[in-house]
C-alpha cells in the first residue's frame, strides 16, 4: 500500500480460498490484458472467458499464458461448456481445456436442458482433469428456481466433484440471485447460507450494489464472480471500507 490507515480489515493472501475475485473477459485484446494486469492484477484470482468468447478471441494462448504468468487463473465460461456437451463432444471439450492448460473448468446448464443427474456426471467425470466450478440458477429470466432446489443441486454439485458451486447473475446481474431490477433475492441468499457454507459459493455480482449487499452480509473476504475489468479496484476499496459504501463498516 501507498501509506498506513488504521483499521483496514485483513484479507486472505492469494492463492486463496476465500476473497475471490473472478474478472469476467469479454473479449479484450492484449494490451488491454497488460494493463489490467499492471493496474490491478495483484487482486484477481480468476479471468473467466465470458460465455463462449474463447471460441473468437485472437491470441487467445498469449493471453492465457499472460495471466497465468502473472498468477491468475483463466477458464472458460460454462456455456462453452454447453456449446461442447448439447453436440455431443464432451470429449472434444476436455481436450480444448487440456490443450489451452487449463487448470479450471466451469460446468453449467444455464442455456441447454438436461438432468441434474447428468450434470451431475460431467462434474465428476471432468473433475478427474481438473478443478471444476459449477454454476447453479438460469439465465432465463422467466424461470424462477425455488430455494430449495437452489439448496439441493448445489449440495448435489459440491458432493459431485465441484470445488465451489457459481451463483448465476449473467454479465448483466438481472437474473437468477437477482431480479430483473439487478435487485438481490434476499431471501434465497439468505435460505442458501442456511445450508451450504458460504466459502463454497461464489456470488455473480457484477453490479457495484450488489457488491456492496454482499460485502455488508458476509465481509471483506466474500467470494465474487463477473467483476468488470475496469471495476477490481472499486470493488477492492468496498471490500476493506474506503469506499463510502462501506466506510463505517470495518472501523473499530
Amino acid at each position: 500500500m501507498n501509506y498506513h490507515l488504521d483499521s483496514i480489515p485483513d484479507r486472505d493472501l492469494k492463492p486463496r480460498e476465500n476473497g475471490i475475485t473472478m474478472v469476467i473477459d469479454k473479449g479484450s485484446s492484449i494490451r488491454q490484458c497488460k494493463d489490467v494486469i499492471e493496474s490491478s492484477g495483484k487482486y484477481i484470482d480468476f479471468v473467466k472467458f465470458g460465455w463462449a468468447t474463447s471460441y473468437l478471441i485472437e491470441n487467445l494462448k498469449e493471453k492465457i499464458k499472460l495471466f497465468h504468468d502473472a498468477n491468475i487463473s483463466v477458464y472458460f465460461g460454462g456455456t462453452l461448456f454447453e456449446a461442447f456437451v448439447i453436440r455431443d463432444q464432451f470429449k472434444d471439450y476436455i481436450k480444448v481445456i487440456k490443450d489451452f492448460d487449463l487448470k479450471y473448468a466451469e460446468v453449467s446448464d444455464g442455456s441447454m436442458t438436461i438432468t441434474h443427474k447428468k450434470k451431475c456426471e460431467y462434474i465428476t467425470e471432468l473433475s478427474n482433469h481438473v478443478t471444476v466450478l459449477s454454476e447453479v440458477g438460469s439465465k432465463d429470466t422467466t424461470k424462477i428456481i425455488p430455494p430449495y432446489k437452489w439448496i439441493r443441486q448445489m449440495r448435489a454439485e459440491l458432493k459431485a466433484g465441484a470445488w465451489k458451486v457459481i451463483g448465476e447473475a449473467r454479465e448483466s446481474g438481472n437474473v437468477g440471485l437477482f431480479r430483473s431490477s439487478g435487485e438481490v433475492r434476499q431471501g434465497l441468499v439468505e435460505e442458501i447460507l442456511t445450508e451450504i457454507p458460504k466459502e463454497k459459493i461464489i456470488w455473480e455480482a457484477p453490479k457495484k450494489v450488489q457488491q456492496v449487499w454482499f460485502i455488508k452480509l458476509l465481509g471483506q473476504n466474500v467470494n465474487l464472480g463477473n467483476i468488470s475489468p475496469d471495476e477490481i479496484i472499486s470493488l477492492e476499496t468496498i471490500r476493506i471500507g474506503i469506499r463510502g459504501d462501506t466506510f463505517d463498516e470495518f472501523l473499530k
